[in-house]
């Protein structure tokens, strides 16, 4: 399925009322849901994994208030988002995990093109602000890092 088409999907979900949006079209199968925030989540039929969804709350306890400003990490391109490199595997970063510049944080699927996204800066990881297997906008923070 075309990105256009899925961005094109979630415009109609947002704008015109509508809590979830579900298409199937050349064998790919695609569900859009708006949450109570408003916000859109992508929902693929199989291929998104078993990597759990982190708990945003969880970035208050490893990262403490009178810590650094935190550093966001936006997303290259609009896509979706995986935080592992397949479904069996560990997710690339875990909240609380120093990573280095250039690491790699996330891939973006965008097209069939796989995307890695690396770390701006050493750091660490202080929020991860996207769940696996959704769809990001380009700009969208994936990711709150405390620099070194």
């Amino acid at each position: 399925m075309e990105l256009e088409k899925v961005e094109s999907l979630a415009d109609i979900l947002l704008n015109k009322g509508l809590t979830a949006i579900e298409i199937e079209e050349s064998g790919f199968r695609i569900r859009l849901e708006k949450t109570a925030q408003g916000t859109v989540s992508m929902q693929k039929a199989d291929n998104a994994g078993s990597v759990p969804p982190v708990r945003l709350t969880d970035a208050e306890a490893a990262i403490s208030a009178d810590d650094a400003v935190l550093t966001e990490v936006p997303s290259p391109l609009v896509g979706v988002v995986y935080l592992a490199p397949s479904p069996e595997s560990e997710p690339y970063v875990s909240i609380g995990q120093r990573v280095e510049k250039g690491q790699v944080l996330c891939i973006i699927d965008a097209m069939k093109m796989l995307n890695e996204v690396a770390s701006p800066a050493d750091g660490i990881v202080g929020e991860i602000c996207v769940e696996n297997g959704t769809v990001v906008d380009y700009g969208a923070c994936l990711f709150r890092l405390r620099e070194e």
